[in-house]
């Protein structure tokens, strides 16, 4: 007997993003395996629905988180309480920890139903310490403080919340999270897969030579995501490596657009893509390059970083994050130790002397015996079957009474 799902979060942009892969595949996997049904509530441009039987998307108007932002702000939270009662859903999963995961607990709590969270965004340090600068100052330890019994207030109230990596759940099981599992991010091993040892197509796409040394990022351009180190440390391999044949392409876009574009202004050899809608040709783009540079140190788990690795293309990036776990191959030796351009720039030099294109065919391998989506959806409904037959009663050991 299938069931019926109901994810909500306002991390879902059309442009792309970890959480609308998460999505997008999860809806995949209820397609083939052909038995439960899937409801979509997130913030649009306006308020309408779309109906592809199993799937449904509702989208509630509402606006733009500020003027860079990808993302928008759900406002109209009686439209989506009206939503949630309607759909009646067997299981509801908050997919942000703002104004949605609060609605799904009380409307959870209405229905008698399980509702579960899943922690994509590490916001105490993505958004906190990002914003105050990492400078340990009174007024960003007393917001941090804050952040991390926020944390613990919310998560411990779903029934179970999902954690994409160990260190993560490890950390948020310290502050007091005490129903988090483990449940890893996949990745589509079809369509992500090694190609031919040169994929020259892409580049002569965007006048790339043939010989240069291509650096690839994928990602938001996002000041949590750590634009500005990314193009220092370009900068620095410009400006001071003894190699000359360094390139870097960019496929994302958001609040530092200006930036990039600035760089690209600047030096020639750099390219920006701000969208790639196509899984299949993002993979080419994988293919093509020589290492994928990772200078974010907040990520909860990295799907870029599986992804090139799936693709053959090794990774570099800073000891110390939570995706330093993801990296096959013994590459987390060569990561930069400590967080600033210099020590980015280095590990560079030293992992483009190794034999990269051997390293990325044992990569894809790996990843592919240990990430798919598959595997993760297996064991993400393994914990909603078990979430559904619980007795209500005493569920969690906090609920809210009202909203």
């Amino acid at each position: 007997m299938g069931i019926r799902i109901c994810d909500i979060t306002q991390f879902y942009a059309p442009s792309g993003g970890g959480v609308k892969r998460y999505i997008d595949e999860k809806q995949e996997y209820i397609r083939q395996k052909g038995e439960d049904e899937h409801f979509l509530i997130i913030p649009g441009k306006k308020t309408c629905s779309f109906h592809d039987p199993p799937i449904h998307t509702f989208s509630i108007r509402s606006p733009f988180i500020n003027q860079f932002s990808q993302h928008r702000i759900l406002l109209n939270l009686s439209e989506a309480i009206d939503l949630l009662v309607d759909l009646k859903a067997d299981i509801i999963e908050a997919g942000d920890p703002y104004q949605s995961a609060w609605l799904s607990l009380w409307v959870a709590k209405k229905l008698k139903v399980p509702v579960v969270g899943y922690y994509h965004s590490h916001f105490p340090d993505a958004y906190v310490r990002t914003y105050f600068g990492w400078k340990n100052s009174l007024l960003e330890k007393a917001f941090y403080s804050l952040s991390r019994w926020y944390a613990e207030e919310i998560y411990s109230q779903f029934d179970f919340t999902f954690v994409p990596t160990l260190s993560l759940l490890k950390l948020l099981r310290k502050w007091g999270v005490k129903n988090g599992v483990h449940v890893s991010l996949g990745v589509d091993v079809e369509t992500f897969t090694p190609g031919p040892p040169n994929n020259q197509l892409c580049r002569l796409q965007l006048g790339i030579p043939e010989d240069a040394f291509l650096l690839l990022y994928v990602g938001r351009l996002a000041r949590e995501k750590n634009i500005r180190l990314l193009i220092e440390t370009f900068l620095y391999l410009q400006n001071y490596s003894s190699k000359k044949d360094y390139w870097l392409l960019i496929i994302g876009d958001g609040p530092l657009r200006k930036d990039v574009l600035k760089l690209k202004k600047d030096i020639s050899r750099i390219s920006w893509i701000p969208q790639i809608d196509s899984k299949r040709e993002l993979a080419d783009f994988y293919r093509s390059a020589d290492l994928f540079i990772h200078p974010g140190i907040v990520e909860t788990f990295g799907l870029v970083t599986i992804e090139s690795q799936a693709c053959g293309c090794p990774v570099i990036g800073f000891r110390g994050t939570h995706m330093e776990s993801l990296v096959e191959e013994g590459l987390a030796e060569y990561w930069a130790e400590r967080k600033d351009c210099y020590s980015l720039a280095k590990a560079v030099e030293k992992a483009r002397s190794l034999d990269l294109r051997k390293i990325g065919v044992n990569l894809a391998l790996k990843i592919r015996q240990k990430y798919s989506w598959k595997k993760t959806f297996e064991q993400l409904w393994s914990y909603y079957y078990e979430a559904i037959s619980r007795p209500f009663i005493h569920k969690v050991k906090k609920r809210i009474v009202s909203f």
